[in-house]
């Protein structure tokens, strides 16, 4: 914690430093934003038309599209941005005229409020992008400077002409009369953009970019000096944007028009050659409608297919029967013929009637012989019937045969038909085919000429703007918060580094860590900024108690104070010592080094009483004797009193080194706002070096942090007090 401190006190003493320097370069910081011009920026919002959704997913728009590329959000953020477009947008604003009001330390752009108007009736191309002075008076005069320094002057409405460049100034009546008080009479500033120069700062001023790239919504934001213009542009371009796209379907529309009017028209000629090609086909060929005309003949032949098949089952059953019947002719009765092959009644009825007279010649034969008439006239009855089924059987089969070969023709004759039906097919496929080709083809150019008809009539956008840009009542740059506050931090760090510079430059003591950090001889007290005598008093009795009970103070010791310079503390802490052990009891003699070249012997007793006595040692005069001999006098001396305080010379004088030796406890006496940092070190060297007996540094103004305003105060007081010794005061640190 103390090091922490040790850290921060140059800081915190130099306070008052940081907060001017903080306060300096906020109003350095509000001076510099009072002149600066603002920036204002005004925003956009237009949403491209979603060819996946909503009207333009029609059929109608989306079948047109088709002469039209796919719209993507980049493309169409790269169109925004083109030349083009921006040429297109700038049409629609006067932006390449500006006309700037000439203050004493600004100027102020005046863009829908100017009191006057200059009209340019031509242009020399080197007076582009260089401003033109113009003088205004009361009197309705004006003079004009031209950037080659060329000057004339005339009257409001004359036509002037420098160079090439012709203009007419006049005033601005329409706003002359809304605003009664407006000054007109003044110095203006005027600038003719060229196209070039005017493009160049609208593309470094404009942002295209899109709200995310899933979203076809694009924020058009503009940057400009003036916030009317910033609001302007940006509902401009997007408009001009709109316009283009219309123009370029309208155009698309038109073209497409056009073309479909030829394409239609040449479609439909070959659409009529490919129907008469059809036509004289079916004539030549005979055919009304092949599908049918071959279905029918197919169904034709089926039909003749199973009429063979039933004639040739009943055929087979015929020769089989008449097979069986000739085989068993002799014995007719005893043949079981299948009665399957008897379809009609008449032969059902012959065989039941055979059947019948067989049964009655069994019956007859029971009584009567095979040789009896009656039983021959059954047997002709029979044999009649069986010849006459046996014919039958055989007239059946011819006549079934004499069929079958009959459906054999027919069906040869039928499928006769069916060999040229592949050929017409093929042709009337290609026939066809070249017909559909054509219909569909003129179906499709029609409904597309429609469409484009109703594109060309229809001039509409699907793209909308759905956040126009307003006028931005605060500039986003300069940020007058972050600039303040950025320039405040930067007074901060400023100070903070002149602080450490300055702190780093004197290197002083600052603190104990000092001593302790560059030296290895103990520090015996630090003695703090005393404000009063009381705690004066308090603390010395203290610091030598501490020192009696440390044994640092020997019976009849003597006591070396040792500094830098007297005012570093060794003025000060000796004399409070003296007075602390006077306090005490103690009986004191008190031995000062002095430079007077009055005195010829080196040594006087000046005050002398039972409790303390005053030796002065004149450095000059000691020249003149061996140092063994001035320190052999002070150790008698110091026999005669219980402490001796030998107040030495400074560092680096004649005898210093030599009082050192001789004494019991050496006390270096270091300021911690005086002492430079290197004395410690070299300090250190010479008590090593000479081998000082029992020495300790004692710390003067430990812990004191006066401000810098107290410092300045004091530094005044002690040059006043220099110059006027009859006025100066005791201070406690440097009595």
């Amino acid at each position: 914690m103390n090091s922490q401190l040790h850290f921060i006190r140059p800081y915190l003493r130099g306070w008052t430093i940081i907060v001017g320097s903080m306060v300096l370069a906020y109003l350095m910081a509000s001076n510099y934003l009072s002149y600066v011009s603002p920036m204002y920026e005004s925003t956009a919002k237009l949403r491209l038309a979603d060819h996946n959704e909503g009207v333009p997913n029609s059929n109608l728009y989306k079948d047109l599209d088709v002469f039209a590329n796919t719209q993507k959000i980049q493309a169409e953020i790269e169109l925004l941005q083109s030349h083009a477009l921006l040429k297109k947008a700038l049409q629609k604003l006067p932006f390449a005229q500006v006309i700037q009001r000439v203050g004493s330390l600004k100027k102020t752009e005046l863009f829908p409020d100017a009191p006057i108007t200059i009209s340019f009736v031509a242009m020399d191309a080197r007076h582009y992008n260089k401003p033109f002075l113009v003088s205004v008076k009361a009197d309705s005069t004006y003079t004009v400077v031209a950037p080659n320094a060329e000057q004339k002057s005339g009257r409001l409405t004359d036509t002037l002409t420098l160079g090439e460049t012709k203009l007419v100034v006049c005033l601005n009546k329409t706003l002359l009369d809304a605003k009664k008080d407006a000054q007109w009479s003044d110095q203006y500033e005027v600038t003719i953009h060229s196209e070039d120069r005017l493009l160049a700062e609208v593309l470094r001023n404009l942002d295209v970019t899109s709200v995310d790239k899933d979203v076809p919504v694009i924020r058009i934001s503009y940057k400009c000096g003036h916030p009317e213009k910033a609001a302007q542009f940006p509902n401009a371009l997007a408009e001009a944007y709109i316009e283009d796209y219309i123009e370029t379907k309208f155009g698309a529309a038109n073209l497409t028009s056009g073309f479909l009017e030829g394409r239609i028209k040449e479609i439909s000629g070959k659409l009529s050659e490919a129907e008469l090609a059809i036509l004289n086909y079916r004539e030549a060929k005979g055919i009304t409608n092949l599908r049918q005309e071959t279905e029918t003949d197919l169904r034709k032949i089926s039909q003749l297919q199973i009429q063979q098949t039933n004639l040739k089952m009943n055929l087979d059953a015929i020769r089989e029967l008449e097979y069986y019947v000739e085989k068993g002719k002799g014995d007719f009765l005893d043949l079981a013929p299948n009665f399957e092959a008897f379809t009609d009644l008449l032969s059902t009825e012959m065989i039941k009637k055979i059947k019948q007279l067989q049964a009655e010649k069994r019956d007859l034969l029971l009584e009567y012989t095979p040789k009896d008439d009656r039983v021959k006239v059954v047997d002709e009855k029979i044999a009649d019937l069986t010849s006459y089924l046996t014919e039958s059987i055989k007239n059946t089969r011819k006549n079934l045969q004499t069929k079958y070969d009959n459906l054999l023709d027919d069906i040869s004759v039928a499928e006769q038909t069916f060999i040229p039906v592949p050929e017409k097919e093929r042709v009337m496929a290609i026939l066809n085919r070249e017909f559909d080709i054509y219909q569909q083809s003129y179906n499709f150019l029609n409904q597309k000429q429609i469409e484009a008809e109703i594109a060309k009539a229809a001039k509409m956008a699907f793209h909308r703007i759905i956040t126009p840009a307003s006028v931005s009542k605060t500039p986003v740059s300069p940020n007058y918060a972050i600039i303040k506050g950025v320039s405040v931090i930067l007074g901060l760090i400023a100070a903070i580094i002149l602080i450490f510079t300055v702190h780093s430059l004197k290197a002083r003591v600052n603190s104990a860590d000092t001593i302790v950090t560059d030296s290895s001889i103990p520090i015996a007290a630090t003695v703090p900024k005393l404000k009063n005598p009381a705690q004066t008093q308090n603390h010395f009795i203290r610091m030598l108690t501490q020192w009696q009970v440390k044994n640092m103070l020997q019976p009849r010791g003597i006591l070396c104070f040792t500094g830098f310079s007297p005012a570093q503390g060794q003025t000060f802490i000796s004399t409070h010592v003296i007075n602390t052990l006077k306090i005490q009891g103690k009986k004191i003699g008190v031995i000062t080094l002095k430079n007077d070249t009055h005195f010829t012997h080196y040594h006087q007793i000046t005050l002398e009483n039972d409790h303390e006595t005053h030796i002065d040692l004149f450095t000059d005069a000691m020249k003149q004797v061996p140092v063994e001999q001035v320190q052999q006098m002070i150790q008698e001396q110091s026999q005669r009193f219980d402490q001796t305080i030998l107040i030495n010379s400074i560092f680096n004088e004649n005898f210093t080194l030599a009082m050192m030796q001789v004494a019991t406890l050496n006390l270096i006496c270091v300021d911690t706002r005086l002492t430079p940092a290197k004395c410690i070190a070299a300090a250190d060297l010479v008590v090593q070096e000479y081998q000082i007996p029992a020495p300790f540094f004692v710390l003067n103004r430990d812990g004191y942090n006066p401000g810098f305003i107290r410092s300045v105060i004091r530094k005044i007081q002690k040059t006043y007090f220099l110059k006027n010794p009859k006025n100066a005061v005791s201070h406690d640190h440097k009595s």
